[in-house]
Order: structure tokens, then sequence, then C-alpha cells
């Protein structure tokens, strides 16, 4: 199979229905699975599973949608036109031969189409008799229908026909899951309230500045609040981790989801983006105006010639 499936065997708690599948693989003419449940209770990712450990690994789905005559195959109309012969175009139960056919919400689809479905997986052979067509090939495939019982049900007769049934629940239990988890829950949210606590009591040392500066100067990022956001960072880390200082660890630890949407390729080195990182400095005196730091300089405007225009002589009055 082309995509990436859920191993069949690393399904939890799903051990009557992967029986019933593996019966109706080792023995399609059972009949075919219907499964029925609620969404969520891994219907689909089981059929698709099953699938990958077959020979063949054919993968077919049903849609709702389908025509009688994409689901049994009819007369190849291109061919007639082409070469005047009669010639059999398959449809989707050939294409589903060794293989999985899987029909979602088989509950919602015609009745005909059920029965037909139904037929051909019980004898493994499809027989097409219309249009002018006397066909028949193998169709040995492993039918599973699941249906949500919230949509409505099958009609008896129709139950009675599946060979197997797999009624699934979603077995989870919102209390008890979180009772597993309060101990770690409790200890997160006191870790929290100590961490707001202490913020405001650590500082940052030079070599913490010097390295958010490294940092977002490698980074060519625009401004100052990316070095502003890694330090407060690094300090809610540190408070978090009850740590006595801000480190440098902590910058590194923070740093990506500073930088990560705020980085910016193809700048020279040191540069800090157009608004300016640092005061402008006069070239004659060496001095630094602070009036102009987070300046940012004008933008070049193309001016474009037009045709010259003979103004408008005054009126005397």
């Amino acid at each position: 199979m082309n995509e990436a499936t859920f191993p069949f065997t690393a399904l939890v708690a799903q051990a009557p229905l992967q029986q019933a599948l593996l019966l109706a693989a080792v023995d399609p003419a059972l009949g075919g699975v219907l499964v029925s449940g609620p969404r969520g209770t891994a219907k689909s990712t089981t059929a698709r599973a099953l699938a990958e450990l077959l020979p063949e690994g054919r993968f077919v789905t049903l849609p709702l949608g389908a025509s009688e005559e994409q689901l049994i195959g009819t007369l190849d109309l291109e061919a007639v036109l082409r070469d005047g012969g009669v010639r059999f175009s398959p449809g989707l139960l050939a294409k589903a031969h060794q293989g999985v056919l899987y029909v979602d919400e088989v509950n919602l689809l015609p009745n005909s189409l059920v029965d037909q479905l139904l037929d051909v997986a019980g004898s493994g052979v499809n027989v097409i008799e219309r249009d002018g067509i006397s066909h028949r090939h193998d169709a040995r495939f492993v039918l599973v229908g699941t249906m949500n019982p919230e949509e409505g049900e099958l009609r008896p007769q129709l139950l009675d026909r599946f060979g197997l049934a797999v009624m699934l629940e979603n077995c989870f239990d919102p209390e008890s899951f979180r009772a597993r988890f309060a101990d770690r829950q409790d200890a997160v949210a006191l870790k929290l309230r100590h961490a707001r606590a202490m913020l405001s009591s650590l500082t940052f040392d030079d070599a913490v500045h010097a390295r958010v500066s490294s940092l977002c100067i490698a980074g060519h990022v625009d401004g100052l609040r990316a070095d502003l956001v890694m330090l407060r960072a690094a300090r809610a880390l540190a408070a978090f981790e009850q740590a006595q200082t801000v480190s440098v660890e902590h910058v590194e630890r923070v740093s990506e989801s500073v930088l990560v949407h705020r980085r910016k390729e193809g700048k020279p080195p040191g540069a800090r983006g157009e608004q300016g990182a640092h005061p402008q400095t006069d070239e004659r005196t060496g001095d630094s105006d602070e009036s102009t730091f987070g300046y940012m300089p004008p933008e070049p405007v193309d001016i474009t010639r037009v045709k010259n225009v003979r103004p408008l002589s005054s009126k005397k009055s």
C-alpha cells in the first residue's frame, strides 16, 4: 500500500474486531464483517490495517454515491465506439479481488447495492448479465461494512446476510482517566504558582545578554522584540524549573521558539532589519545620536517622467 498504515498488531482493545476480520480474511466466503459503533472507534483504521496483511494489499472503498455500474462493472462504451466490439469494463468488485472492499456507512447505501455486495462476497464470483454483456469474474474479497447506529439501521434481512458482526463502543470514562493523572496535574499547577511568585526575583547576567544578542543577530531579526522575548522566555523557564539564576542554557532552550517565525534569510551578517537596531553614528565626530535610534530610513521611490504640460494663463480681472 502506498500510504503509511497503522499496524494491525498495534491496535489496542480491539480483540473482537481483529478476530472477526482475521476470520473473514481466512475465508472470505463467510460473507463479510459488519462493524457497528460510534465515530472514533478505529473502524476504518482497522480495516486498512487488515488490507496490509493480505498478499495483494488492496484496499478499495465503495463511496456512498456509487452507481450499480461502478460496483459490478459495465459495457466499455469507448471500445464499442472505437472497435464496434463488446468489452467489459471492470467495476469496484473486480478491483477489490484478493483485497478488502470497505463500505463506510453501509446502512446509508441503497438496499439493492447492499444485496449485490453480499451476494458476491458470499459466492466469490461476480456475474454480469446486462447491456449485451454476459461476463463473470472472480471477486474474492473481505467485505467490511461499517455503520453508526445513530444514523439509521440496516434492514433485518440484510443484517442476517452479513457473516460476522462486531458491536463497538467508546469505552472511555473521563472521570477515571482524569483520576489517573490527578497527582501529576496538581504537581504542575503547584510549580506554576511557585514560578510566578519567583519570576521577578530572577535577573540576567552579561553572559545571558550576550548570548541573546548573538542569537538574534545571527537570525537577522528585525527590531528588538526578539531579544526582549527571549530574555523573558529564558527567565520564565528558569522560574518554572525553580533555578536560582537565569543561565545561557535556558536561553538556548527557548531560542528556537522565539526565532523560528522571525528569522530572516539572506541578510548580511550583523544586519538587524530595516528599523535600525543601533543608534546612528555621526561619521565626522563618532558620536551616536540617540534621537535617531530605531529610525527607519525613507524608501527610494521611482520617479516617472511625464509629458510637458502647458500652464493655463491666469484670467485678468
